[in-house]
């Protein structure tokens, strides 16, 4: 599925990377935690509600390219900035992490494991 069909089936707005919403993804991992994100092995969309400047430094340790913040989360310049220097794709959700991960089931979205 590509980015635009998440952003429209969540009806999510785009922090950053407008311009790459044809970019088609697979997998997803949901965390909060941000350890559990440097294990991953592959580079999956991450879901997660931890709306700091570490997440992105995170998932620019971890190789991700798409994060989709949950609860209405909103990422600050700085985060916006520091992403986009790692060439990442960030997306607003307003809703929780749970249902979030249900529309993105419903899309057919895989789970990493």
């Amino acid at each position: 599925m590509t980015l635009k069909e998440i952003v429209d089936k969540l009806g999510a707005t785009v922090a950053l990377g407008e311009d790459r919403l044809d970019m088609e993804v697979e997998h997803a991992f949901a965390s909060d935690l941000m350890s559990d994100v440097l294990t991953l092995k592959d580079t999956p969309v991450l879901v997660t509600g931890l709306c700091n400047v570490q997440t992105i430094r995170t998932c620019d340790m971890a190789n991700l390219e798409v994060v989709i913040f949950v609860r209405n989360k909103k990422p600050t310049e700085d985060m916006v900035e520091l992403a986009e220097d790692n060439d990442m794709v960030l997306i607003c959700s307003t809703y929780s992490m749970f249902k979030t991960c249900g529309l993105l089931w419903d899309l057919g979205m895989k789970p990493l494991y």
